[in-house]
């Protein structure tokens, strides 16, 4: 459905089975040249022979600054790195790391990229969360973060657009990945996420990536600073 022959894509934060490397692999089949990174010494083993991997620790200027400069070319960037923890995020110190990672490391990357996206005249994809428009008390330092990565995607896509580009977002709902495993052992968690979704079923990460290519395609191409809900309903109810 869609054709990225030719174009070179870098995925932060697809190292383990989820989002990130769910996009990754939509990519690849689009015909994308794809390289991701993860903070884990090697990705998932399913995608150890099938990507260029670099490990990187997003809350490191130097390391992200040494990333883009060993990169010749980008023409699509997407933020995927973040780290949550259910019912752990009131500790000061815990909050900070979380928004340090997911926002701070969003920036980080796409400051970074910038001189490659203006020369591709590229796209720039960030991942935000259904929980940047609900308030999430077991998770305030992620609900925070993110309502900041879909705020900053609105500011970036003014301040690049006159260099050609453009800057969305994807705001995912509740995903079965392993970032989410702890709340699904919870079946009363379950079964209310379940009762609240139209469709009727918690996400896969696939269903993420095809809005990713989508915004990052041609056919998107008057599309910049939005961000796309992906949840099967639950934000409409």
């Amino acid at each position: 459905m869609f054709d990225f022959t030719g174009r070179s894509v870098l995925v932060i934060g697809a190292s383990r089975a989820g989002i990130g490397a769910a996009i990754a692999r939509a990519f690849q089949d689009a015909g994308a040249e794809v390289t991701i990174t993860g903070a884990e010494p090697a990705p998932a083993p399913d995608d150890a022979a099938r990507f260029a991997y670099h490990q990187l620790d997003v809350t490191d200027p130097d390391a992200v600054e040494a990333l883009a400069q060993a990169t010749p070319r980008l023409d699509v960037l997407v933020n995927c790195a973040a780290i949550t923890s259910r019912g752990e995020e009131m500790e000061p110190a815990f909050f900070e790391k979380v928004v340090n990672v997911n926002l701070h490391g969003t920036f980080r990357t796409a400051r970074a990229f910038h001189p490659h996206l203006t020369e591709s005249k590229g796209a720039l994809v960030n991942i935000a969360s259904m929980y940047a428009r609900f308030g999430s008390p077991r998770n305030p330092a992620y609900g925070a973060s993110k309502a900041a990565v879909e705020q900053l995607t609105k500011s970036l896509a003014i301040a690049w657009a006159p260099d050609g580009i453009r800057v969305n977002a994807v705001a995912p709902g509740f995903i079965v990945t392993e970032q989410s495993a702890r709340s699904r052992t919870d079946p009363a968690h379950v079964a209310n996420v379940n009762a609240r979704t139209p469709l009727g079923r918690w996400g896969e990460p696939g269903d993420i990536a095809g809005p990713v290519l989508f915004l990052a395609s041609p056919l998107a191409g008057f599309m910049t600073g939005t961000c796309l809900s992906v949840d099967g309903g639950y934000s409409v109810v």
